[in-house]
């Protein structure tokens, strides 16, 4: 069908996607020398569309905006199902991807979190989604799972371990986690040879919640005396100073929150500067984390877990893409890593 040809215009062009079918307005002149380049004049499916709405989708966009931006940018007319159907369509992804097959053996394990807000019986309720990021004996990173849950505690951690056991997981060498109730228990009851090491970044910012504004930058500098020890013995003694010290009288429970952790702190001073800079800085899960605010802020809330879910998914895949090569420091690690956990160490290199 050609629309105003007299004066150039547009033609009508129906496309057949992965879905379903659209219509395209084709801009036209009398010369008929325009051609188009995202689709051919006698093309009659559009190739990657689904892929381009989940691309959008997982950039944080919302399903009104991908219509509007479709509706801009090519002129077609998409209603906010179809988007839904191309998107729900991840979960079959999803769900295959988080019951795949893992690696025997990881020598490294970060374990956090990120708050979401999610509709739920007619309220927005504050749910947690947790991350575990695991480092191969080669220092390639693998995403081995996500999961998203309201209530935490010991009995979710013990769930989130024994899939991990069931996906394949033999051993965990060291475990980073932040400081969750329950967890190093969970973590240790499935794999009982485990290290677990509570997450110095979070243990600070934990500390700075109970410091004024004002006061953070000089109580972080002093906590560093801490973390930055030699080894345990130092440290402990780096602690009692900070007690003693007039950050520790004027903020008393800064002490008592490090002492509460001090079994998971200690396995950290094993290690040198260098191994300790990827235990501490964890800057591929804080980099990662700070991908997924981005697109949680962008959304504002979920109407569902499943939406939450597959907008988190798409941002992990995304960025498990990117990454290539493992930090510098892995090199030293390894060697580090040999010498204190041994065969179990040698087994991950040999898997």
């Amino acid at each position: 069908m050609i629309v105003n040809s007299s004066a150039g215009g547009v033609w009508a062009q129906e496309v057949t996607t992965e879905t379903g079918r659209i219509e395209l307005e084709v801009p036209r002149d009398r010369q008929s020398t325009f051609d188009p380049q995202l689709i051919a004049k006698y093309q009659r499916r559009f190739p990657g569309f689904d892929d381009k709405i989940v691309s959008m989708y997982a950039r944080g966009m919302s399903t009104r905006e991908i219509v509007g931006h479709l509706r801009e940018l090519y002129g077609i007319e998409v209603s906010a199902d179809l988007v839904s159907t191309v998107t729900d369509a991840v979960l079959d992804e999803i769900a295959a991807w988080q019951a795949r097959p893992l690696e025997p053996v990881y020598p490294l394990v970060f374990f956090d979190a990120l708050r979401v807000k999610v509709r739920d019986e007619g309220l927005v309720r504050n749910k947690a989604v947790h991350i575990a990021l695991g480092v191969r004996a080669d220092g390639a990173k693998e995403i081995l799972g996500l999961w998203l849950e309201q209530n935490e505690g010991a009995k979710f951690w013990l769930r989130v371990m024994n899939e991990l056991r069931n996906r394949g997981v033999e051993d965990v060498l060291l475990a980073v986690v932040d400081g969750l109730k329950g967890f190093p228990e969970a973590i240790l009851a499935v794999f009982p040879e485990a290290t677990v090491q509570t997450c110095i970044i979070h243990l600070l910012r934990h500390s700075l919640d109970f410091v004024s504004y004002k006061d953070r930058r000089l109580v972080a500098a002093a906590l560093k005396g801490i973390y930055r020890a030699v080894d345990a013995t130092a440290g402990a003694a780096a602690l009692a100073a900070f007690e003693d010290g007039p950050w520790g009288h004027r903020y008393p429970a800064i002490g008592q929150s490090w002492r509460r952790a001090w079994n998971e702190v200690v396995p950290f001073y094993a290690f040198h500067a260098d191994v300790r800079r990827i235990l501490y800085t964890t800057n591929a899960i804080e980099a990662l984390n700070a991908k997924l605010r981005r697109a949680v802020r962008a959304r504002g809330h979920f109407p569902t877990d499943e939406a939450a879910t597959k907008l988190l998914y798409l941002v992990l895949n995304r960025s498990e893409k990117e990454w290539r090569m493992p930090p510098r420091e892995w090199v030293m690690a390894k060697a580090q890593f040999a010498v204190l956990f041994g065969e179990r160490f040698t087994r991950a290199m040999a898997a």
